[in-house]
């Protein structure tokens, strides 16, 4: 798949994107559990996010009234409307319609870089985590919620735990895997592996 056709992709997802329980956050149990992830881990506010493949801008959303200035950015013009919709009356978050494997972000100006099933999307997702971590002031963390699942078709997507771990190691990065087990996270029951990599300063 070309750049182009991904983009295509992700705006044809766009009008109904937010329609998943995990991706709009519309039931306040399903929010209530993403804010408890949230503030579990990432550093207190006011941190610096940068939101990688913030999609319509949920998280960004969330953080920011949690207390943490965001910069999304993501690479769907149809997504990136939607995120601006969103965010517009939070002055803590900035949407940008850009690439998150080459985002345009300050080298060294974050406490956070945080991506949600987008590492696994990547053309090369070693090279992606070496530019994210890039962006990181020296303290700061990668927060990564991944996922490994069936496509439905016999096959499987996303990345297993140990594959992002490894990915890290080749950045000369180490990460703590926590399991993400919780229905209300997804909003159903779920038998697939999700989880997310926090990866502190090395």
């Amino acid at each position: 798949m070309t750049s182009r056709d991904a983009v295509r992709l992700w705006d044809a997802e766009a009008p109904g994107f937010d329609l998943a329980a995990d991706h709009g956050l519309l039931d306040p149990a399903v929010r209530a559990a993403w804010s408890r992830l949230m503030h579990d881990l990432l550093p207190p506010p006011a941190s610096r996010v940068a939101d990688l493949g913030c999609g319509t801008g949920t998280l960004a959303l969330l953080l920011a009234e949690h207390g943490h200035a965001v910069d999304g950015i993501d690479f769907s013009p149809e997504m990136v409307e939607r995120a601006l919709t969103k965010t517009a009356h939070e002055p803590d978050v900035n949407v940008t319609e850009a690439d998150a494997y080459d985002p345009p972000l300050a080298p060294g100006d974050y406490d956070v870089v945080l991506s949600r099933h987008v590492l696994w999307a990547m053309p090369d997702p070693v090279e992606a985590l070496r530019r994210w971590s890039a962006l990181l002031a020296p303290e700061g963390r990668l927060v990564l919620v991944e996922g490994y699942w069936s496509q439905g078709d016999g096959t499987r997507g996303g990345l297993t735990a140990q594959e992002v771990v490894a990915a890290l190691g080749a950045v000369g990065r180490t990460g703590s895997v926590h399991p993400l087990p919780d229905p209300q996270l997804w909003g159903k029951r779920i038998d697939d592996e999700r989880y997310a990599v926090v990866s502190l300063a090395p």
